[in-house]
């Protein structure tokens, strides 16, 4: 065992906001000269362990300009005494602590705030500070918001159509405020409003449905807060009400669940439970007859489920009453009573619970529960094809947990259905000529240097795989997901035929797009734009001129491919093959696993230059040379794939493009392996089965070359420097004459910086290892492991401490398959911390899977902190979620850029012009229940904190509880010891 340097107590600095998703944005500001007199409120927090403590430090500039470098200091009563400090320049002298800003986080926009943290010895006692100074000036402390809980209904709670479901609710203002009013939602739907207490409504004729129903309390001061949402039931007729909907039972042992009826009947009900499907080793042991009288109607009965000594797999109840519609209970027999298979059924029940929203009517997952949400997505009911990646490899667990396969396969079919075009909507790829793939256009640095001219003078390679995955599958179409998806049509570019819709109704789901313009284009400046563009909406040229410069424009479809989505759906489906084989179920799920290994035969599209051109030393768009064959492959996971072609089915033309950059984070070794060495997973084409074993490889490799001294992986590499051949500066690492990139793709925020790539990208990295022992994964997870182990903080509480942003200093040695250099020159620091549970959840798993088959103490007890710190720590009634500070929401004010003189509108008549912002080309967000909270930061206040429940999170957080007792806690693993079956699956 290695020695490891002691993991350090750090707490959490929210100098940016937490990342979930790749392309989540951080605050920027523009420079401007410091105020005159500083305006400011300081937040102050502490984690307290008995002999010391972390404080953390939250100034808010409340001024109308940017604060240009702070000198924070606040004094103490007692003995704390510092010991080192982070974010900030700390010092101490007497009883005053003095904070200064650093280079990096020395300007503060107005209405931002900045963090920074220290740790502390003390004994006795340890008063928080009572005054602040910002340079010289005396702070405030921050306004709260108001809290507010609603008290009725219950959660769970079941009402009949037509009947008055009464909402109340309890709030409470803080620092001398008044409570003014409190709201009451039904979903985003203002229900009533009421101005005293006690806060109640009345909701007459509440739709029947599952019914998501929150309170908002406002108060004198202007601030706003949610309470928590509980979900109902509005049944069609009086109902049956059972709960929990998921019930896990350990071998050998019961538990049960509560029945009542939903409305109070006239006379004596008799309700009867059976097992109507599933598993018959699960039996009800009391409670299979309930009466139910006009007195006791209300009050819960219990039913007991009992399981036998051997079995395995879930059981489906009914519970049936005359005149009342059914309620059915899914238990669930577990071996060896594990605790974290129980708390995966816990995660499952509630993000599966339709009255939580984590799904719409059609079944898709939405980015997140609330719609108020902006990172790579700009809402939170759109969807990408992450989130039904995540939806897939779920259902694959909760198959291996319960026995029953028809989830994960109707998974993959909800994919299939909504976010995988149909031929009618990839209509012209007949006319795809593999000889020109497509026509040049260079990528530029900034939005306003676009849009771009496409270029037919610069020569294209030729697409080596075209042919083969149609013989193979007798189709010119591609069976690739697109990246983004409008699940409600919020925008309205559906849903009708030819308009790349996947409904036939106004609210079904329809493709879009966003991104579109360089690597400084974040989701802030953006123009969002159908995937079939027929010129109904925008302007004269629909959205297409704003993004390429050409002689005249026909109307087009066109999607984008993101691989390591693609790759997470075939890695799951890798696992459910597995367990469904170990249950002697593999034919249930082998018509799946057959489409996955389909998906990625396509998904190696990713694995090519934008253009065809040949990989390595391409410099000069005109100079660089065309490719032939495989010698435009760099055999690495890259940053998309696109493909389209003319709505006219007679105009002729089909056009497709791979990526010339690619990212550490979006390798998968694990998917690679399965597609070249797993037989229900080898792809059907003539080279494919080999393109994998080549690109396993080179992954492996590519993640050698960019680890740095200190252990983290750094960005990654492109074929084309700034997207257009440029040529790079003078002495420019390559890999496999492919140049080192720091910030690969997209530089708002700079693509490196977030841990949670490293966390998704070595957890792939950790199942290789876990499942092969691969050798060359098992040296770049040592050291990444002592790194990541080094800056993680469990606290004596059970809280836990995290990276969240990175930065980078030097640059690898060129690569040398046959002599790697050892990197001296490439160094990653931790510039702060976090708790973001999805991370968390990411970061857990690779250490249970490293930990498995190294035999590694440290990080085994490490996964199980994290889990066990989010568990006792984190959880609400819609899963397990953090509040976070989203200062980056000042940019809901920035300008969009449109050339001078362009025109257009968007479905809602929103007009595009020269002078849109981000906020008023999306008014639909000016309806949005949180966004008053939006309005009062825009307006000076402080930078508005939400608790997101992000559907990859949840689904992350239980596949980390699933694994963890899979790999520590069943029968066979704790037998066994480490790598309890990995050498099985290495067959």
């Amino acid at each position: 065992m290695r020695t490891r340097r002691k993991r350090r107590r750090r707490l959490l600095i929210a100098l940016l906001a937490a990342f979930s998703f790749p392309l989540t944005m951080v605050a920027t500001a523009s420079p401007s000269a410091q105020a005159a007199a500083v305006r400011c409120s300081v937040d102050y927090k502490t984690n307290d362990w008995g002999s010391g403590f972390s404080a953390e430090v939250t100034l808010t500039n409340r001024g109308t300009e940017a604060l240009d470098g702070w000198s924070l200091s606040y004094g103490y009563a007692g003995n704390q005494k510092l010991s080192n400090g982070w974010n900030a320049d700390w010092s101490q002298s007497g009883k005053t602590v003095t904070a200064k800003s650093l280079s990096y986080n020395s300007k503060v926009a107005p209405g931002a705030a900045v963090s920074a943290g220290a740790n502390f010895s003390y004994s006795g006692t340890n008063a928080a500070p009572t005054a602040y100074s910002v340079n010289g000036t005396t702070c405030t402390g921050s306004h709260q918001a108001p809290i507010t809980v609603l008290t009725s209904p219950k959660p769970g709670a079941v009402f009949t159509a037509g009947d008055t479901v009464p909402m109340a609710a309890t709030a409470a203002a803080a620092d001398g405020a008044t409570v003014t009013k409190v709201e009451f939602y039904d979903d985003a739907k203002l229900l009533g409003t009421d101005t005293s207490a006690p806060y109640t409504f009345d909701y007459e004729d509440a739709p029947a449905g599952d019914r998501s129903l929150y309170a908002k309390a406002y108060d004198s001061e202007g601030a706003s807060a949610e309470s928590t949402p509980v979900g109902i039931l509005v049944a069609q007729g009086p109902a049956v009400v059972a709960s929990p909907a998921q019930l896990a039972v350990p071998q050998g042992k019961s538990a049960t669940f509560d029945v009542k009826l939903s409305t109070q009947p006239s006379s004596t009900v008799t309700a009867t439970v059976a097992r109507t499907a599933g598993n018959t080793g699960l039996s009800i042991t009391s409670g299979g007859t309930l009466t139910f009288t006009p007195s006791n109607w209300n009050t819960a009965q219990k039913v007991t489920v009992s399981a036998d000594s051997s079995g395995t797999g879930s059981a489906t109840f009914a519970v049936t009453a005359p005149g009342h519609a059914k309620a059915e209970v899914t238990a669930t027999q577990l071996a060896d009573a594990s605790e974290y298979d129980e708390r995966f059924l816990d995660l499952y029940g509630k993000i599966t619970n339709p009255a939580n929203g984590y799904f719409s009517p059609e079944g898709v997952p939405y980015h997140s529960v609330e719609t108020l949400i902006v990172e790579a997505p700009d809402h939170g009911h759109e969807t990408t094809s992450e989130a039904y990646s995540y939806l897939i490899w779920l259902q694959a667990m909760y198959g291996k947990i319960s026995g029953d396969w028809t989830k994960f396969n109707g998974a993959w079919e909800t994919m299939e259905k909504y976010m995988i075009p149909t031929h009618a909507d990839q209509p012209t790829n007949s006319f795809y000529n593999p000889s020109k793939p497509a026509t040049y256009a260079p990528e530029w640095d900034l939005p306003s240097q676009y849009p771009s001219q496409l270029d037919t003078g610069v020569s294209v390679g030729s697409d080596p795989i075209a042919g083969e995955l149609k013989s193979a599958y007798g189709t010119d179409d591609i069976y690739g997901m697109h990246w983004l998806q409008d699940v409600d049509n919020v925008y309205g570019y559906g849903n009708s035929p030819g308009k790349c819709s996947a409904g036939p109704s106004d609210t079904a789901p329809s493709y879009i797009n966003t991104f579109q313009r360089g690597p400084q284009e974040s989701v802030w400046e953006t123009v969002p734009q159908p995937t079939c563009d027929d010129f109904e909406f925008g302007g004269t040229n629909g959205y297409l001129d704003l993004f390429t410069k050409d002689a005249s424009y026909a109307k087009q479809w066109k999607y984008t491919n993101a691989p390591d989505a693609d790759a997470r759906a075939v890695q799951a489906a890798y696992w459910a093959d597995l367990w469904a084989k170990e249950q002697g179920k593999g034919s249930e799920v082998a018509s799946t696993v057959g489409k996955a290994a389909k998906m990625g035969d396509y998904l190696r599209y990713a694995m090519y230059d934008k253009y065809f051109k040949k990989v390595g030393n391409c410099v000069g768009p005109s100079t660089c040379p065309a490719g032939s064959g495989k010698n435009s492959s760099h055999y690495l996971l890259s940053w998309y794939y696109a493909w389209g072609g003319a709505t006219d089915t007679s105009a002729g033309w089909a056009w497709r493009i791979g990526s010339s950059h690619a990212h550490g984070g979006y390798q998968n070794p694990m998917a690679a392996w399965a597609l070249s060495e797993y037989a229900a997973l080898k792809p059907k084409s003539a080279t494919g089965q080999q393109d994998w074993a080549t690109s396993l490889d080179r992954q492996l490799e590519f993640y050698r070359w960019l680890q740095a001294e200190e252990g983290g992986i750094a960005g990654g590499a492109t074929n084309s420097w700034q997207g257009r051949h440029a040529t790079p500066p003078s002495g420019t690492p390559t890999f496999y004459g492919m140049y080192y990139d720091e910030k690969p793709v997209y530089h708002d925020p700079p693509s490196n910086q977030w841990f949670g790539f490293q966390a998704w990208s070595m957890e792939r990295v950790a199942e290789l290892y876990h499942e092969t022992g691969n050798a060359d994964a098992k040296a770049v997870l040592d050291k990444w492991v002592d790194w990541a182990l080094s800056e993680t903080t469990i606290n004596p509480d059970g809280t836990y401490q995290v990276p969240s942003t990175l930065r980078w200093s030097g640059a690898p040695d060129t690569w040398n398959a046959s002599s790697p250099g050892d990197n001296s020159d490439l160094h990653v620091d931790v510039v702060d911390y976090t708790n973001d549970v999805g991370v968390t959840a990411a970061y857990a798993k690779t250490l249970a899977y490293y930990a498995a088959e190294a035999g590694d103490t440290e990080a085994a007890e490490t996964a199980k902190d994290l889990l066990d710190g989010m568990w006792d720590h984190h959880q609400d009634g819609l899963g397990i979620a953090v509040p976070e500070t989203r200062a980056d929401y000042n940019r809901f004010d920035d300008s969009v850029y449109v050339p001078s003189g362009w025109t257009g509108d968007m479905p809602n008549g929103d007009p595009i012009n020269s002078s849109s912002t981000f906020s008023s080309i999306r008014s639909f967000y000016e309806d949005d229940p949180a966004w008053p909270k939006i309005e009062e930061y825009l307006a000076g206040g402080a930078a508005p904190s939400f608790t997101y429940h992000r559907f990859w999170a949840q689904a992350d957080i239980a596949l980390a509880m699933g694994s963890y007792a899979e790999l520590f806690e069943t029968g066979a693993a704790q037998k066994a010891g480490k790598g309890a079956t990995s050498s099985a699956r290495r067959e």
